[in-house]
């Protein structure tokens, strides 16, 4: 067995492996603040995250994918294709590691950050420093501080609006029943068009910005029509209760919390997955591609292990942000997924590299701010941060070590 299929083979593992670590931890905040709320128990979560995360890999994930992972490192500069196909495995490695890591000490990061720090670090050692495309990866780094503000601040001010216009009212069940169809309505609108622009399937409808805005709008039209009758109907014979409203949100989060999984799925797979596709083309024509189609047995070993990751280690991280940052309702839980889905659509627009870990904390820290300073855990806050801020050095250096130790045995 030649280098090139012995570490297909390998990389076939390390796939799998970086998905379980990717589910314990990306996908789990999913449904970590629906978990907080309690609307649905941790049992609940894990069987509707590792389902739907699993159909959103296989039938929604890319099917083609960008190898030199997101223009952080130039292909060009690498010539020689079992360097690229170390390094390459060494990321996948790394990366996996730093995640299964932070999972299992129940802290949040973005594996998305945990792959760009991994392919920095072999590549810097592979082309030296004028390999590395540092434009975009100042935009990484931008973004720990850009997502997790934004999120917040839309957060805070959904929470301050509900608190506003219906709690603080004296017919506040009456109030719950005319705003929320309305944040029903916006919330299909923003689930829509995150469809549209986020996952694979979307794109491959190719709708123009025009098409796109009158199919949301039906969207989200029909979404608050619905609403308003269902909620009219739910709520005729109930007497006037905070529960009576907590309900109607906690209805609305499990759904916007299944759609984060679902979307976690079709989008994810592909941090876990790509790496490998661009190794599988590699053995098997010894050259540097830029895209790489990922054979559909390869979306269900990636969808299989962004599945188990959730069900054994998931908990971890649910507990985490949905109950030691700050105490969750479904009002609140409601303003932390509609801040996140909005924060992570509006910055992918803008071709900002976001990660929807940062969005969900820092959603979860605006509806704690929104009560008070007091309402916030910062030392869970502060270890999380740190966390944030490693990732991406202690991945470089991880990959940089496994990249060295695999270059000095096999070439």
């Amino acid at each position: 067995m030649d280098i090139y299929n012995i570490f297909l083979v390998l990389s076939m593992a390390a796939g799998f492996f970086m998905a379980f670590s990717l589910g314990a931890n990306d996908v789990a905040n999913s449904m970590a603040s629906a978990v907080g709320a309690k609307a649905i128990t941790v049992r609940q979560a894990v069987i509707i995250a590792g389902t739907l995360t699993f159909v959103g890999a296989v039938f929604l994930g890319s099917h083609v994918t960008a190898t030199i992972t997101r223009g952080i490192i130039n292909p060009d500069q690498i010539t020689d294709p079992r360097i690229m196909m170390l390094g390459m495995f060494s990321a996948l490695v790394a990366a996996s590691l730093w995640v299964l890591i932070a999972s299992l000490t129940a802290l949040p990061v973005s594996s998305t950050h945990s792959i760009v720090g991994s392919i920095l670090g072999f590549g810097i050692v592979a082309g030296g420093p004028q390999v590395v495309n540092w434009w975009i990866l100042s935009g990484v780094v931008l973004s720990w501080i850009i997502s997790p503000l934004f999120a917040g601040t839309i957060a805070f001010l959904i929470f301050s609006h509900i608190r506003k216009y219906i709690f603080y009212k004296k017919h506040f069940l009456q109030q719950a029943r005319s705003w929320a169809p309305r944040w029903i309505g916006l919330t299909a609108l923003i689930l829509g068009y995150s469809f549209i622009y986020k996952t694979p399937v979307g794109q491959d409808l190719e709708m123009t910005r025009i098409t796109a805005l009158i199919f949301t709008s039906l969207l989200a039209g029909c979404a608050w029509f619905a609403g308003r009758m269902i909620i009219n109907r739910i709520t005729r014979e109930k007497e006037q209760t905070v529960e009576e409203v907590e309900g109607i949100f906690r209805k609305m989060q499990i759904m916007t919390s299944s759609y984060v999984a679902l979307s976690h799925g079709a989008n994810d797979v592909a941090n876990a997955i790509g790496p490998v596709a661009a190794i599988y083309i590699l053995a098997r024509h010894h050259q540097l591609v830029q895209a790489a189609e990922i054979p559909i047995f390869m979306l269900v070993l990636g969808g299989l292990g962004l599945s188990a990751g959730i069900a054994l280690l998931g908990k971890k991280v649910i507990a985490t942000v949905g109950s030691r940052i700050t105490t969750l309702t479904n009002t609140r839980g409601f303003a932390v997924d509609f801040s996140a889905a909005t924060t992570v659509l509006i910055a992918s627009n803008m071709g900002m590299p976001v990660s929807t870990t940062h969005a969900c904390v820092g959603g979860v820290t605006g509806v704690g701010l929104a009560r008070g300073f007091s309402s916030i855990n910062f030392s869970v806050l502060l270890r999380i941060v740190g966390y944030w801020v490693l990732t991406v050095p202690i991945a470089a250096f991880t990959s940089i070590v496994i990249f060295q130790i695999l270059k000095w045995i096999f070439i």
